[in-house]
């Protein structure tokens, strides 16, 4: 396929574009930057400059093309994110771009991928959540509403439109999973919320991966999570044993009521049997045990 990725640069886009063009596929990636140019290329990538809030320039750029795939977000960093105003750009790019970038899709004839939330989901208490339960935004996650609704506009207009919820990514990529090992090393578990309440995590390259399935799978939404979410107790034990601590301590409940952070103090105990039924597509680090044990031993690697 030929394939417009928007997004591409972002801690998600840097794993998926190496990855679909190890899978086959021409890739046209955006940038705004040479030093992404440069990075775009040497896996494999043409890099465009597209502003994804213009309709013709869009339109444009989709011509011929078989897919576009919408991994846009600008999440702000901590403490930036407890102001509401922090998020305006990634509401917009949720809101906006991905309806502009749908519209484009839909004229050129092509499949249309959207990156979405899985957090969003109501608290699904110890019960596995599917794709069926109900979504329970807060304000910096309402957005994700209309980035799905734009992938149904595609669907609605006889093509495939596809919306990938996923989980909490983490890996080597990410600086917030290099934040979150620095306060583990002092003591402390990064995510609030009770003890027994689960959260659902995504490795990154595993996310990557099902960018690649996406391309494939029938219209609708799919979990991007790891096969077995588990308790932020059980998460503390894990975290702990890997980095060669006694115990982490879990942060205050209270802080599982400021707004930011409430869709995170949430039980979500979310299953990906659906993508896993319609793809070839499995995580290979089927919880944190898995995954942070990979995360640390490329963190340990001299730099090349």
């Amino acid at each position: 396929m030929r394939v417009l990725v928007a997004g591409g640069t972002g801690v998600l886009g840097r794993s998926a574009v190496p990855k679909l063009v190890a899978a086959g596929h021409d890739v046209v990636a955006v940038s705004r930057r040479p030093e992404a140019d440069d990075t775009l290329r040497a896996a494999g990538a043409v890099p465009i400059r597209l502003d994804v809030f213009d309709r013709a320039a869009a339109a444009l750029a989709t011509v011929g093309l078989d897919a576009v795939v919408n991994l846009a977000t600008s999440v702000p960093p901590p403490p930036a994110a407890l102001r509401l105003k922090a998020w305006r750009l990634h509401e917009r790019l949720r809101r906006e771009a991905s309806r502009v970038l749908a519209e484009a899709a839909v004229n050129a004839g092509a499949r249309f991928v959207q990156e979405s939330f899985a957090p969003t989901y109501r608290d699904g208490g110890s019960e596995w959540i599917t794709e069926d339960h109900p979504l329970d935004p807060v304000a910096q996650t309402r957005s994700v509403v209309d980035a799905e609704a734009s992938a149904q506009l595609v669907t609605s207009n006889g093509l495939a439109g596809v919306a990938l919820r996923f989980g909490l990514f983490y890996g080597a990529v990410s600086a917030d999973t290099r934040s979150w090992l620095a306060a583990a090393k002092k003591g402390w578990l990064m995510l609030p919320g009770p003890g027994d309440r689960y959260s659902s995590m995504i490795y990154v390259d595993d996310a990557a991966t099902a960018v690649v399935a996406a391309l494939d799978v029938p219209a609708g939404h799919y979990n991007v999570v790891e096969d077995r979410p588990v308790t932020l107790d059980e998460h503390a034990r894990i975290l702990a044993a890997l980095l060669g601590r006694p115990r982490l301590r879990l942060l205050p409940a209270a802080l599982g009521r400021v707004p930011v952070l409430r869709v995170l103090a949430r039980s979500h105990r979310i299953s990906n049997q659906r993508l896993r039924q319609n793809s070839g597509w499995k995580p290979t680090a089927p919880s944190v045990r898995e995954g942070y044990a990979m995360t640390l031993e490329e963190l340990a690697r001299p730099p090349q």
